[in-house]
């Protein structure tokens, strides 16, 4: 265990992404912060999410191995398509299978939450001063499920670089040496933990759920592990980065589907997002299944050094 290293990078990693949070907090939180750019919905908050604390991971990577003089092999930044092109696949068009699997499950157990109207998407689409008189908007949302599983992957990948580059490619090989089951409990710990001062300001569940505020950072925990799971296990067994970062575009991409039919209050801890312990259901299962596979050494792929990586 390079212990000094890991904990250089969680230092990095958690002052970065924490000190920007504060900002965020005392600029107005995520729903009062200035707007940067009138009419644009471009706000403070927006930018510092999508740079900074995004972005603290890969910064924490590059400044670990600067400081400590690590070097700069071994980054895990080869494609290995020729080897790895099933995982590739897999982080592609899972999680957006596994979301719609969730949502089914969800309405499933909460009917009346169900909106077959769609009068959610029908505001949303009102309120973008949009007319779409002759459009069965059943026809959108088809439209948009395409688009989230087939290009939501690609188009997100640079917001989600940032994270995997840190998360997959530096804290994850450092963290193999305790087994892949072990190594990936903590990777889903330490990833939910980095989230808090977002959860807390009420992204994904809001701020007035039942048992705020602390419920919503401890689903946020059980999210980042059954994700981190699956996210860990292609990225080691592709050896390569690639895949974590594609299948963490792809959840984002299509995560809040489930928005688009709800009607009434949900309790969004449970779902209809995949964020909710319901909506990754269909994750979690999946988690299991890998979870029973791994072996209880450090035998996987991304435990071996690749000086040409």
């Amino acid at each position: 265990m390079d212990t000094k290293r890991i904990y250089t990078f969680l230092a990095l990693a958690f002052a970065i992404a924490w000190v920007t949070s504060l900002v965020i907090y005392l600029t107005g939180g995520l729903a009062n912060s200035p707007a940067l750019v009138e009419g644009t919905g471009i706000s403070l908050a927006l930018v510092l999410l999508a740079g900074p604390v995004m972005w603290a991971p890969a910064l924490a990577h590059l400044l670990t191995r600067w400081i400590t003089g690590e070097g700069w092999q071994n980054l895990y930044l080869r494609p290995r398509l020729k080897e790895g092109w099933p995982y590739w696949l897999a982080a592609w068009f899972l999680p957006g299978l596994l979301t719609i699997l969730g949502l089914v499950i969800y309405f499933l157990l909460f009917p009346g939450h169900f909106d077959p109207a769609l009068g959610t998407l029908r505001e949303m689409i009102s309120a973008a001063g949009v007319e779409l008189p002759d459009i069965n908007l059943w026809t959108i949302v088809a439209a948009q499920v395409i688009q989230a599983l087939l290009l939501a992957p690609l188009v997100n990948s640079p917001a989600t670089f940032g994270e995997e580059f840190g998360w997959r490619a530096y804290l994850q090989p450092k963290l193999l040496p305790l087994g892949p089951r072990k190594a990936l409990l903590w990777m889903g710990l330490i990833w939910g933990v980095w989230h808090w001062p977002v959860i807390l300001m009420g992204h994904n569940y809001g701020l007035d759920y039942p048992g705020a505020p602390f419920l919503g950072p401890l689903v946020m925990v059980w999210f980042t592990l059954v994700l981190g799971i699956f996210l860990g296990w292609v990225a080691m067994r592709s050896g390569s980065v690639w895949p974590a970062v594609i299948g963490h575009a792809a959840i984002n991409g299509i995560g809040g589907l489930g928005i688009l039919f709800v009607q009434g209050e949900p309790n969004l801890l449970l779902g209809p997002a995949v964020a909710g312990l319901i909506g990754s259901l269909g994750l979690a299962l999946l988690a299991g299944w890998i979870f029973s596979r791994l072996p209880d050494q450090a035998e996987a792929e991304m435990a071996r050094p690749r000086a040409s990586s």
